[in-house]
């Protein structure tokens, strides 16, 4: 069938799908992750598994030789480029599946995560199909990351972080995409660290395919268990849109770019007030907003544990900090450099 400038045959009943698993140093999760892969509720004989490594050097190949010699539909990949755009681009050159399922190591996935991709794709003719990224906890941190990101107060509000939503969408978790999909508008752009999948879905939505959020798909991720690492998420997530931006010339939506913009006029004010004392009251009242509406959301997600009241006003205001900054970070840092994607083999 057709879907704009995208031409996709109609999908066969079980076709071969391939899970491609990037990972560099993921020994405490690999294994997990990979016998979920291999326990997956779909015909043995349709499916491949192809683990591409980023070099680990904490035993995660060794993990996955052992677990490739107990399965032989288990293949160790090398990705010499090291990070996940690249792993997952190894992977798709080396799979024969008419379906690439994307799975990260530090997630875990139901027992009909393929099944419930393919029977999406099917259903809804999307190039990509995916489920929302539902976060899973082993500290009251992440319990209260898991909270924010739930927040429309989060970054974006993105639609891909509602469980209970269902269907076209700009992005998706992971996600399960049709290999003619891919061909036609290349692979992963290896050369970014952050957004690599929303710049993916954007050029298949640009091009004239479709893709779908499924409440049916689930997979749960974990958050960065510390207020550092949840900053220096962010700000790397900040400059992989940026990089997109610079990319693609637009974004699908100004969401994400708001952080940006809370960034750039707290910047200006605080210039105003150092210039003009006497407006230095719009910075103060800027500030009093802010806190205001951290504070009252902050005092809602935590109604029911009051230890995360503390944990949510610092993680709100470091998340739109760091996101904000890492754009405008990313906006110079790209700025005139050469942004095209390497395309895929036909």
């Amino acid at each position: 069938m057709s879907v704009g400038r995208l031409i996709v045959p109609p999908l066969e009943a079980r076709p071969l799908c391939s899970i491609v698993i990037p990972c560099l140093n993921e020994a405490r999760d690999i294994e997990s992750v990979v016998r979920g892969a291999m326990e997956q509720r779909y015909p043995p004989h349709a499916l491949e598994i192809l683990v591409a490594d980023g070099g680990s050097t904490d035993g995660t190949q060794a993990i996955v030789a052992r677990l490739a010699a107990e399965d032989p539909r288990v293949q160790l990949v090398d990705n010499p480029g090291r990070f996940p755009s690249a792993g997952m681009n190894a992977g798709i050159r080396r799979a024969r599946g008419t379906v690439i399922v994307r799975m990260d190591a530090h997630a875990a996935y139901a027992a009909d995560y393929v099944l419930a991709s393919v029977e999406a794709l099917q259903r809804t003719g999307a190039c990509n199909v995916g489920g929302a990224a539902r976060a899973k906890h082993r500290s009251t941190f992440q319990r209260a990351v898991s909270a924010a990101l739930a927040s429309p107060l989060a970054v974006g509000g993105s639609a891909y972080r509602d469980a209970t939503r269902e269907g076209f969408v700009e992005t998706v978790f992971n996600g399960a995409f049709r290999r003619e999909a891919i061909d036609h508008v290349g692979l992963y752009d290896e050369r970014a660290r952050t957004n690599e999948d929303a710049e993916l879905n954007q050029r298949i939505i640009e091009a004239g395919g479709r893709v779908y959020l499924s409440r049916s798909i689930v997979a749960f991720y974990y958050p960065r268990a510390s207020l550092s690492g949840l900053a220096a998420q962010y700000l790397s997530y900040g400059q992989g849109r940026a990089r997109t931006l610079l990319r693609r010339g637009r974004l699908l939506s100004s969401r994400p770019l708001v952080p940006f913009a809370a960034v750039t006029i707290f910047a200006v004010l605080a210039v105003f007030a150092a210039l003009l004392p006497g407006a230095a009251w719009l910075l103060a009242a800027a500030c009093e907003i802010y806190l205001g509406v951290v504070l009252l959301e902050s005092a809602r997600l935590a109604a029911t544990d009051l230890r995360f009241f503390p944990l949510l006003i610092a993680i709100f205001p470091v998340m739109h900090a760091a996101h904000g900054l890492g754009v405008w970070e990313g906006l110079f840092r790209f700025a005139g450099v050469d942004l095209e994607p390497r395309r895929a083999p036909r």
